[in-house]
């Protein structure tokens, strides 16, 4: 059986579908990931894939391509697979895959969707009300026939060696980017973070891709270790997995820091609901008000003055949940 999984948009949410991938890995001869740019480095990490086909979305994404008839053609071409099992989050359709992967000749498609989708869909499952994403993955796996066969948490490839970029001895990592300015903890709370983490005898790595360059540089300040740009997806698992806990907003990290088992202190925005996004299958500590007026919105950008779902966090708080965590070690 030649396998097909998709899961079009971000890094965090690819490394979510890790579990189901790994259900279908488990029966299938070959798994194929279908995966956006944004994903691919995720997917790059994920045990049980063999092959990866990276395509720009027309419908996902912050910032979609413009539908091309070339793209989409050359896509359906390439696809070859006898089943698919379509990934989405809850409030997106499946039913556009679904199409293509029709014209591409696939059997068996299985999807969660509320909508109708005719003869899109083999399977069309309706996902429990509030399962957190992964276990929203593995449902419908095992509702297309690859019940979990392992552990069900989170996992990546092993991570190399980061002592070269980490130094030696116990760290914590604050990670203060996000994928949209709504998630994010602001850069003066995060430089406080770690001026106070440090004063209680922590050592702290700060880390960013490269187009957080400047902001991990003003985070870590003189008190940090500044990984800013320094570290792939690769190298961030590992640098991740050698932490005693990682403080992040609601972002890829979060998920990858899950992957690798490291606690996560989550600074956690409400936009999105915890219930379904929290850091999943490791010990974490939830900060930010859920009940602020934002909840649920999906905003990228803050609609409160202020930023209080996040805001209102302070550095003791982080420290105090720091702290927490390590305890439970």
């Amino acid at each position: 059986m030649k396998a097909l999984v998709t899961r079009l948009d971000s890094f965090g949410d690819v490394l979510l579908a890790g579990p189901a991938i790994r259900a279908v890995a488990a029966r299938a001869d070959t798994v194929t990931l279908l995966c956006g740019p944004r994903g691919a480095p995720a997917a790059r990490l994920l045990p049980g894939v063999d092959d990866i086909l990276v395509w720009d979305a027309p419908w996902v994404g912050f910032t979609p391509p413009p539908v091309g008839r070339g793209e989409v053609e050359q896509l359906i071409d390439t696809i070859d697979a006898d089943t698919a099992l379509i990934l989405t989050s809850f409030h997106q359709s499946p039913l556009p895959a679904a199409l293509l992967l029709r014209l591409a000749g696939v059997g068996f498609i299985a999807a969660d969707s509320d909508d109708y989708p005719g003869s899109l869909l083999d399977v069309r499952h309706h996902r429990a009300p509030h399962a957190h994403e992964a276990e929203a993955a593995l449902d419908l796996a095992e509702a297309a026939g690859f019940p979990p066969a392992e552990d069900p948490r989170l996992r990546v490839l092993p991570p190399p060696a980061t002592a070269g970029l980490t130094g030696p001895g116990p760290y914590v990592v604050l990670h203060p980017g996000a994928s949209v300015p709504a998630r994010a903890w602001s850069p003066e709370r995060c430089a406080e973070a770690v001026r106070e983490l440090s004063a209680a005898g922590h050592r702290v790595v700060v880390t960013g891709d490269a187009g957080e360059s400047e902001l991990t540089a003003y985070v870590a300040g003189e008190h940090a270790l500044d990984l800013g740009g320094r570290t792939g997806a690769a190298e961030l698992s590992g640098v991740l997995a050698g932490a005693d806990a990682v403080v992040t907003g609601n972002t890829g990290p979060a998920h990858l820091a899950a992957a690798v088992g490291t606690p996560v202190v989550s600074l956690f925005a409400p936009v999105v609901p915890a219930e379904r996004w929290r850091p999943y299958g490791v010990p974490y500590v939830l900060l930010g008000d859920q009940d602020a007026p934002c909840a649920d919105s999906r905003a990228r950008q803050c609609p409160v003055p202020g930023h209080p779902c996040l805001d209102t966090v302070t550095a003791h708080d982080v420290v105090t949940a720091v702290e927490k965590l390590r305890g439970e070690a």
